[in-house]
């Protein structure tokens, strides 16, 4: 009898797309099981490769666009998904402000924008989207949407009168907020942010201090960036009367998430959740002999909300054991375990540099699996 796997990973950043993930993994068990039944559901959890899980899982337009880089002088190609017969657009931040758009010599947060994000909103009001899903991960912007919501209409203005600039250097020269401007569409649209994040927007565990580093920032921007965002919300709760910068989630993607509450009216919803529900997931699961997860790391910080978790979590409840494949296997294993994970593998064999590793990442991956099914195939009942 044949058996079902369910392969339902993430992408291996910087290696390989969840698709490309799922193509390896099938390879390796295929060597072993030539009969099985494979079903891939490339997954994501806000970011990279949202909008390309949901264009492959799900009947949706591809809409395709250019708009403001992460950089004010860069232009960028981006895409967001359309389904449900245009009623709902996906979006993912990091088509338009992404990390890996910048060269590592590129990356600053003082000068990174997310106007593009702006754009892309626009975009799908124009297609007549009355729900607005925006994944927020692998952002290198840190400037509390201000740069979005500038592209939205809204206006942001120094003591002299002047509209600030693109970027967080000029959020500590903010003085008045006008929203006369701002799309009006916003008020009767559904927007939500899917994001695994929790950090607040400011703070020792806000958006600047836990993420600015690997954006570019020095320890002194760090602390500057920081006061940049903690300056933006005492003025816009002065001055709009709301306070979300304690609110979990408000640091996502360089204080996106608050910039998205405060101008949008978004909502916080688990990114893996939303994408979960998103590519009906759960409908490949009941009778599936197996699932297949995995993405570049799996730690501690798997139990966060993280795809392989989410993954797992679902997969309980149809009692199908679920196998996890890393190219990184981190501390806080046993927490895994304990919470319902079968087994967890690193794919990498032997000693490497983490470029070696990333460029080898599909091969790794199909061998690694492959040895998994030689496993499961040698428990087979005879």
């Amino acid at each position: 009898m044949s058996k079902t796997f369910v392969l339902a990973p993430d992408s291996f950043k910087e290696s390989m797309s969840a698709n490309q993930a799922c193509e390896a993994m099938s390879l390796g068990i295929l060597k072993v099981f030539p009969d099985a039944k494979i079903i891939h559901v490339p997954m994501a959890d806000g970011g990279e490769g949202t909008v390309d899980a949901v264009l492959f899982a799900c009947e949706a337009k591809k809409v395709e666009l250019e708009v403001m880089g992460p950089r004010a002088e860069l232009r960028v190609h981006a895409y967001f998904a359309l389904l449900d017969h245009g009623e709902t657009a996906v979006i993912e931040m990091a088509l338009a402000s992404g990390i890996e758009l910048l060269a590592l010599s590129q990356r600053d947060p003082f000068y990174t924008t997310s106007y593009g994000v702006g754009e892309l909103i626009i975009a799908a009001l124009d297609h007549g989207a009355k729900r607005i899903i925006i994944g927020l991960g692998g952002s290198v912007t840190n400037d509390a949407g201000i740069g979005m919501a500038q592209a939205l209409g809204a206006r942001f203005y120094n003591k002299n009168g002047e509209e600030l600039a693109l970027g967080a250097l000029a959020l500590s020269q903010l003085e008045r907020i006008d929203l006369t401007n701002l799309d009006a569409r916003l008020c009767d649209r559904e927007i939500v942010i899917a994001s695994d994040v929790s950090n607040p927007l400011t703070g020792p565990n806000g958006a600047s201090f836990v993420y600015g580093p690997q954006k570019g920032a020095t320890v002194d921007q760090v602390q500057y960036l920081d006061q940049c965002l903690t300056h933006v919300a005492t003025c816009i709760q002065k001055q709009l009367n709301v306070n979300y910068q304690d609110i979990a989630g408000a640091g996502a993607a360089g204080g996106l998430g608050y910039g998205l509450m405060v101008f949008a009216g978004a909502r916080m919803a688990s990114g893996v959740e939303t994408m979960m529900n998103l590519v009906n997931l759960r409908q490949y699961l009941n009778g599936a002999d197996y699932v297949f997860t995995g993405e570049g790391a799996i730690d501690r910080q798997t139990l966060e909300g993280k795809t392989p978790y989410g993954v797992m979590q679902l997969a309980k409840q149809f009692n199908v054991p679920v196998i996890a494949c890393a190219g990184r296997v981190g501390d806080g294993i046993e927490e895994l375990y304990a919470a319902g994970f079968s087994s967890i593998f690193s794919i990498v064999s032997e000693c490497c540099t983490l470029e070696q590793a990333c460029l080898n990442g599909a091969k790794n991956l199909q061998q690694c699996c492959e040895s998994i099914a030689r496993i499961l195939h040698l428990l087979e009942p005879r």
